[in-house]
């Protein structure tokens, strides 16, 4: 059978890594206008004003253009955490969307956009329903110990000009 595309979709996520609680949404494309309105409907109200809100975001090009710098200079309670390239899994919105794939996605199929965007909603207001938080198995200092090699500049300034 020949693989039919009905549409594209971008599905943004937003974690609440104490509760499990996921918060999504859709769009047709993946600019830093949609990026910035995915902020607007997301802003957290169940925290206090004095708390920060920390976003951890992988290194896509429309999380640093200026029209977000700009909406981030007007809105000093958000902190943007940038994962380092190829480790997307220090986010742990990612498990739940490796959740998303196994458990929802690749099980079912969708004949338009609508359905597709219809299906993840339900989706996703089932996980909430009882959410559980993703918990690290090893402590921060563990991890960064076995990133370390990869944390290492990779050429050393004594060689670099002699090209050892």
């Amino acid at each position: 059978p020949k693989y039919k595309r009905n549409g594209i979709s971008n599905l943004y996520a937003a974690l609440d890594v104490a509760s499990g609680k996921v918060i999504t949404k859709m769009t047709v494309a993946k600019r830093a206008v949609e990026f910035i309105s995915v902020l607007r409907a997301h802003r957290p109200t169940s925290t206090k004003r004095s708390l920060r809100v920390h976003v951890v975001l992988d290194n896509y090009l429309s999380h640093k253009t200026e029209s977000v710098r700009t909406w981030l200079l007007g809105h000093l309670r958000f902190e943007f955490h940038f994962t380092p390239t190829y480790s997307s899994w220090m986010n742990q919105v990612e498990r739940w969307f490796a959740a998303l794939t196994t458990k929802y996605l690749q099980l079912s199929v969708h004949r338009s956009v609508a359905e597709l965007t219809r299906g993840i909603k339900e989706w996703t207001d089932n996980w909430n329903e009882n959410p559980k938080p993703f918990i690290w198995t090893k402590s921060a200092d563990e991890i960064f110990a076995s990133m370390q090699k990869y944390l290492e500049p990779i050429v050393s300034p004594q060689t670099s000009e002699e090209g050892h």
